[in-house]
């Protein structure tokens, strides 16, 4: 049996920003040059399927669809958990499109045993995947972000769904829609995160989960470069071109860094994280922090 890191990613020949529906969406740039980006976009795909597959991963790729340019971030089509998944409904009409696209994608999965259950939300409730539901292995539980896309009674169907713990953390702009563009729990313990993007009660939650020394606070210039929109596999971090300050913080906790160049999917607001979603993730690995 395969036991590498599963992502699935989507084939992104037909990705393009044509619409807007989050701040850092710009189509007008695009449509400066939509040939050339096309092909900048082919390339850094390419690139962080390279670097999941060099830091120990496998790589399910999806099919482009015409009319559907951010069915490249599979992040938001699902949660999945121990071979469950529970699929997405997307706010914006924009997205909803790729919904039966994604549900005969893992319909082909479970066929071939690599998921095994697939269920729906209830009518009423958006939930954009696991870029508002990110698991930490570390502490057992999900940190589930809700405000700018996603419903806050959708984190009681994921713990329902999953049989897991779901912590609510309210997003405060929609610079930061998603949780997955603000937060990125580690290998090590550590979260990473960016300050600003949350509510007060959602960065008490936060501080009264995860203990100072584990907590690494992204600056505005760490964020806006998409760098906490990461793929963590081991002690491997996958990000966009970062900073020298997050480089040097991340070197020092004893994570190797490996950047991509994903300036044509960041012009849509998505990164690595986006880009991809874990099919293979366990709870079995879940264990609470002694010192948390």
């Amino acid at each position: 049996m395969d036991r590498r890191p599963l992502f699935l990613m989507t084939d992104p020949s037909r990705f393009e920003v044509s619409y807007q529906i989050n701040p850092w969406m710009k189509p007008d740039a695009w449509r400066s040059d939509p040939q050339a980006f096309r092909a900048q976009a082919k390339a850094a795909s390419a690139a962080l399927k390279a670097a999941l597959t060099a830091a120990g991963g496998a790589v399910e790729t999806l099919e482009a669809a015409p009319g559907l340019p951010d069915l490249v971030f599979p992040a938001n089509a699902a949660v999945v958990l121990d071979g469950q998944v529970l699929l997405a409904r997307f706010l914006y009409p924009e997205r909803q499109g790729e919904e039966p696209v994604f549900r005969a994608a893992f319909e082909q999965l479970r066929r071939r045993g690599l998921v095994r259950e697939i269920a729906e939300l209830p009518e009423g409730l958006f939930h954009e995947g696991a870029g508002d539901c990110i698991w930490d292995a570390t502490r057992g539980h999900f940190w589930g972000g809700y405000g700018p896309r996603s419903s806050y009674g959708a984190l009681d169907v994921i713990s329902q769904t999953f049989g897991r713990d779901v912590v609510p953390l309210e997003l405060a702009s929609d610079r930061f829609y998603h949780l997955d563009t603000c937060f990125c729990p580690l290998s090590g313990g550590e979260v990473l995160y960016h300050p600003p993007a949350f509510t007060p009660a959602a960065l008490a939650r936060i501080r009264a989960r995860v203990s100072p020394s584990r907590r690494i606070e992204a600056s505005a210039a760490e964020a806006t470069a998409f760098c906490v929109n990461a793929v963590n596999v081991g002690r491997t971090l996958i990000m966009a071109r970062a900073p020298a300050s997050l480089r040097e913080t991340l070197a020092a906790r004893g994570y190797d860094l490996v950047e991509v160049d994903l300036d044509p999917f960041i012009l849509s607001g998505g990164a690595a994280y986006c880009m991809t979603l874990r099919l293979d993730r366990t709870s079995v690995a879940g264990a609470v922090l002694a010192a948390e």
